[in-house]
């Protein structure tokens, strides 16, 4: 069967986008000083741009396709915590990696999510280039745009190898962000018994 011609010239775009990437990282090869040729890098330029190309695959997802439908109605209108929920993403700034865990909550009003799409949701915005801050905030935004809830909270801890690695070079700081809506904000109660599920062990 003969494929339709826009998914041709889509395929030759993506060929194109690899063969781009894959030269210019030869280039800063040669740039740094060492030589891509050699046994050992002569095939890292493509192998870099594979794994660029899955660590940055969020771009390529919307919530939508994400949540696949999976929203239901439901009369329950007690907490939902999904917690270590485990992450990795691109530190805008510096294209190190940065990584952790982030715990999600939100208080329903009369819909709920599929459990498995909120860890989903999180791995489509970690898979960019982001900060943190925005990371948890357009977690939180989603789920509240997608179903309405009274609340939602979001709270992400991780480890940045740009801090790691270079600069002050601290290699057991941790960053901690929250972004709480709507009832997580408003009410001490709801926000303490959040951060109570978060803080507990498990067993």
């Amino acid at each position: 069967m003969t494929k339709p011609t826009e998914e041709i010239l889509l395929n030759d775009n993506k060929e194109l986008d690899a063969r781009r990437i894959a030269f210019h990282i030869r280039e800063i090869i040669k740039i740094i000083g060492e030589d891509p040729n050699r046994e050992g890098l002569r095939k890292t330029p493509e192998r870099f741009e594979k794994a660029l190309k899955y660590l940055t695959s969020g771009y390529h997802l919307n919530l939508d396709h994400v949540l696949n439908g999976a929203t239901f109605s439901v009369a329950y209108d007690e907490m939902v915590i999904v917690k270590d929920i485990e992450f990795f993403s691109l530190c805008e700034h510096h294209l190190l990696p940065f990584f952790g865990k982030a715990h999600v909550a939100y208080l329903p009003d009369k819909r709920v999510l599929g459990l498995s799409k909120i860890a989903r949701v999180v791995n489509m915005f970690a898979r960019r280039l982001q900060i943190q801050e925005r990371l948890t905030s357009q977690i939180a935004k989603s789920i509240e745009e997608k179903i309405a809830p009274q609340g939602v909270g979001v709270i992400i801890e991780a480890r940045h190898l740009c801090m790691q690695m270079r600069g002050v070079e601290k290699q057991h700081g941790q960053a901690v962000t929250s972004a709480m809506l709507g009832a997580f904000r408003h009410n001490k109660q709801t926000r303490d018994e959040f951060l109570a599920l978060v803080r507990r062990k498990n067993s």
